[in-house]
């Protein structure tokens, strides 16, 4: 697999290396000894699948609370997404500023994201599936997020949003001073 760190301290995009011959093609598409070699956390804990129905399907911006540090490494198993991943970490050298990667089943890229980055994606196709692999359980109340089109991120998305949920839709635009002092009250990486 090759890797390639982005824009945002820890992001690294993952592009498998395809065996091929008559049958068709064989890649890894995910190695923990090799996210641990690239200071990576390889620790799957679980797997989430969504899908999609229709283009311009955006969900986000998530991320995990204090106390519960959650990676991710995210392809698209079927269709085409755009994803981005915010940098809110107040002590990070990339303090808000974002990345974005077009992620499909024809491309067969990976993302990874280490803990406390804003994630979102927008569909760009309909019937869109993606999977998840993240470090830790699922923790219900666990997670905040910040508006999609918040003017602090100046996240340019490639389309229109078609769908979003409510919740989605309802969070507090981001606020500089009341972030620093959730992540000062103890985020633990």
């Amino acid at each position: 697999m090759k890797y390639t760190e982005l824009g945002v301290a820890g992001v690294h995009l993952v592009e498998l290396e395809p065996f091929t011959d008559d049958r068709g093609a064989f890649a890894r598409s995910f190695d923990a000894d090799e996210f641990e070699a690239r200071g990576m956390r390889p620790r799957v804990a679980q797997c989430n699948t969504s899908w999609n129905h229709r283009a311009g399907t955006l969900r986000g911006l998530h991320l995990s609370l204090p106390g519960h540090p959650e990676s991710k490494f995210i392809r698209c198993t079927r269709g085409a997404i755009v994803d981005v991943a915010v940098d809110v970490r107040p002590d990070s050298p990339t303090y808000l500023k974002h990345v974005q990667v077009e992620l499909s089943a024809d491309n067969r890229h990976g993302l990874y994201l280490p803990p406390h980055l804003a994630h979102a994606y927008i569909t760009l196709t309909d019937d869109t599936e993606v999977l998840y692999m993240v470090s830790v359980p699922y923790a219900p109340g666990a997670e905040m997020g910040y508006p999609y089109d918040d003017p602090a991120f100046g996240i340019r998305w490639p389309r229109e949003v078609a769908v979003i949920s409510d919740k989605d839709a309802s969070w507090p635009a981001f606020d500089a001073e009341a972030n620093a002092a959730l992540f000062a009250a103890g985020v633990s990486a």
